[in-house]
């Protein structure tokens, strides 16, 4: 009699960049590893979460210094690789859309010269978002599911994730060359505030306005958009904005009987070189795919 042949999976080892938004308690759940960007201010470049905290970049802002993003170091990625894969397991990188960062590419190139098996996935998405993803994947792989399973489990996360932000100020979008300066120096002027949304191939101007309330009446469309359609989990990652106003800002989007999961914390220092002071990613999770428009 032949026996049968049990053919063992392989373990697969969850890494994300340090834009995601994470909480310290979920990152070691789920034993997830984080490769870390950078930023520069002043001239001098910091490694995210390890010479540079959150909070220190909210104070440079606030002091008026304007920060650049870093394209991130190759050898980080090669190294970090190298090291997950050498007992043998397969690595699955989930990285920051390409749409705002050089990360995906520079993730695939290491994967391409790492010793270990790499599968490397742009999430098209950033912050919390992308956080819907790496979280999905760590408990899929704990679960035993394959790198097939686990990319669409990830693909039918992005189809119901939306990430609009409110832009408070535009002089980081002005200082990256997103707004000419011209343009900013006239939107200042008159108090313009943008809300901008994150697209699989662009970072789009959603609608506009001279004050804070174009910020609520958005939120009341994105209330009145899920009326059919639950929210299953909300966050609103910031750059310093006042904790009362992201309390009304949750309080229009969620009705008073939501189950949904909330998070408001600070976003990462690569988000903040986008977004400027005072900025709020308002990030949701739908329970079904959001219609392709809406995205």
């Amino acid at each position: 009699m032949i026996q049968g042949v049990i053919f063992m999976t392989k373990p697969i080892k969850i890494v994300t960049d340090s834009s995601v938004q994470l909480t310290p308690e979920e990152i070691k759940e789920h034993n997830i590893t984080i490769i870390p960007l950078s930023v520069e201010v002043n001239g001098k470049n910091y490694i995210d979460g390890e010479d540079i905290s959150r909070e220190e970049l909210v104070e440079q802002l606030r002091a008026g210094n304007i920060p650049k993003t870093s394209q991130p170091a190759m050898g980080r990625f090669i190294d970090t690789f190298n090291e997950l894969g050498k007992d043998g397991s397969q690595v699955l990188a989930i990285m920051i859309s390409d749409v705002l960062s050089g990360t995906f590419e520079t993730a695939l190139s290491a994967a391409d010269m790492s010793d270990s098996d790499v599968t490397v996935i742009n999430s098209k998405s950033t912050d919390r978002g992308l956080a819907f993803q790496v979280l999905a994947a760590a408990k899929d792989a704990a679960a035993g599911k394959s790198i097939a399973e686990i990319k669409e489990h990830c693909e039918d996360i992005y189809s119901r994730t939306t990430i609009d932000v409110l832009v408070d100020n535009l002089d980081c979008l002005v200082a990256g060359g997103r707004v000419s300066r011209f343009a900013g120096a006239l939107t200042k002027l008159i108090n313009l505030k943008l809300i901008v949304r994150l697209r699989e191939h662009s970072l789009d101007v959603y609608t506009k306005g001279r004050s804070r309330k174009t910020f609520i009446k958005h939120c009341t469309e994105i209330a009145k958009q899920h009326e059919n359609n639950p929210i299953e989990a909300l966050s609103l990652s910031n750059v310093g904005t006042d904790p009362a106003f992201l309390e009304k800002i949750k309080d229009t989007i969620l009705p008073e009987n939501s189950d949904a999961s909330y998070i408001a914390r600070l976003t990462s220092p690569i988000i903040m070189t986008h977004t400027g002071l005072n900025a709020v990613g308002v990030i949701t999770l739908a329970k079904n795919p959001e219609p392709e428009e809406n995205r």
